[in-house]
């Protein structure tokens, strides 16, 4: 592999396994409005926050981490505007204290935010808006949760908690990891010739973070307990001990658990997904910490591979391609060659490519646990030298064209389903005589 490859890889981890608290979508809405607070340099005397309708969806049904329990984007954007901190990007409301919480919700009883629906924005998309005394701060985010593209006090660019889009004016200002040129084949390689001493920082702690949060959502009351359930059926099979593990970090996160997570694809849900099913098989395999780190690169770097051609935000379900990141995984602990390390992904996604994200809430977890079953089935499938092949629904005539084609799938052809799940949620349309 030629350095520069390499370093676009290291890259791609870096830029994103970071921490987040709790789940991403709200937390990018209290991040905006910290920032829009932190450049009006007073608490506003009003906000508004407009989002993308995946923004809307996501942020409904899940409880607002360090938060008493509140939901919604006016919980959200409140929040961090009265406590956040906007210098911890994604870990924004990490230092909310219970007086924050209780001017909050004296503000909120007031309709101190007002939220609505942005149009032709792209899919994830926030914009707060901040006022006082005949100022206005504006801070704004688009296609990834902290990629700020506006932050203005007064129609001019400002610089705050170390953020100013100067010289950025009406681009967007992604990262600058090049993920198109990761294909299936240099994740491979690179899985194997990486030096770990190069990854251990960023993956060491996306297993170590992630593995706290996955015990607390066993150990505790946490949505649907899907991850303990799971575990009460079947407490010694390593296949439910593996989608136990990622399901439980899902229980705690979406009902407000505050313990931080390392994200992958720009979700918790997905870094938990990608990280703790390699995590059980690597403990059931006695592998060593070196294997087990070189198996998560290869989840994580296949997962964003795989939701480059979805895109951020849809109507695809995350869990899907974070599960075909363990399935890749698993199969590399289990000694499995390129070939059915490709097979593995092809099999997952030709299973479950179609479960539909409606939202983030506590049944994200059952999806979790059903993509690692598929994921599981499907490195099984391929170990035993059996695959989907070309021609059957999606699959095409190799693993980078079903990519392709579950992408195109996931980012067109569900874009209309997704305005329908959204309508659905906020009560636009009525399905009673359906």
């Amino acid at each position: 592999m030629d350095e520069a490859t390499y370093r676009n890889h290291i890259a791609i981890l870096e830029e994103e396994l970071v921490c987040a608290l709790g789940c991403t979508e709200p937390i990018a809405v209290a991040y905006a409005a910290a920032l829009a607070r932190a450049a009006l340099g007073v608490e506003p005397e009003s906000i508004t926050s407009a989002c993308s309708g995946n923004i809307i969806k996501n942020v409904k049904s899940v409880t607002v981490p360090n938060s008493g329990g509140l939901r919604g984007i006016e919980a959200a954007a409140t929040l961090g505007t009265v406590g956040g901190d906007a210098t911890r990007s994604l870990e924004v409301l990490e230092s909310l204290s219970p007086a924050d919480i209780d001017r909050a919700k004296t503000l909120l009883a007031t309709g101190y935010c007002t939220v609505s629906l942005a149009q032709d924005v792209p899919n994830l998309y926030v914009r707060a808006m901040a006022t006082a005394a005949g100022h206005v701060a504006v801070a704004c985010i688009e296609e990834r949760h902290t990629n700020v593209t506006e932050l203005t006090l007064d129609g001019k660019n400002v610089s705050v908690a170390g953020v100013s889009t100067a010289g950025h004016e009406g681009r967007v200002r992604i990262p600058g990891a090049d993920r198109s040129r990761l294909t299936l084949e240099s994740i491979w390689e690179f899985a194997h010739v990486v030096d770990v001493t190069d990854v251990e920082a960023s993956v060491g702690r996306q297993i170590d973070l992630n593995k706290r949060i996955s015990d607390e959502g066993i150990r505790g009351d946490w949505g649907a307990n899907i991850g303990s359930t799971l575990l009460s059926t079947r407490p010694n099979d390593v296949v439910a001990k593996a989608k136990a593990a990622a399901a439980a970090g899902s229980d705690a996160r979406m009902s407000g658990c505050p313990l931080p997570v390392v994200i992958v694809c720009g979700s918790g849900n997905q870094g938990i997904t990608a990280s703790m099913p390699v995590l059980e098989y690597a403990h059931e395999l006695w592998s060593p910490r070196e294997e087990l780190v070189r198996a998560v690169v290869l989840s994580d770097l296949t997962a964003v591979h795989v939701k480059h051609f979805v895109g951020e935000l849809s109507a695809f379900c995350g869990a899907v391609t974070a599960g075909a990141g363990a399935g890749a995984g698993i199969c590399y602990l289990r000694g499995g060659s390129l070939a059915q390390y490709e097979a593995t992904i092809v099999n997952t996604i030709a299973n479950v490519g179609g479960i539909v994200c409606d939202g983030a809430k506590p049944s994200c977890a059952a999806k979790i646990s059903a993509a690692v079953d598929a994921a599981i089935l499907g490195c099984d499938m391929a170990l035993s030298e059996g695959s989907f092949l070309a021609g059957d629904g999606l699959v095409g005539a190799d693993a980078e064209e079903t990519i392709r084609s579950m992408g195109y799938v996931g980012r067109v052809g569900m874009h209309p389903t997704d305005v329908e799940i959204l309508n659905i949620m906020i009560g636009k349309t009525d399905v009673s005589g359906a």
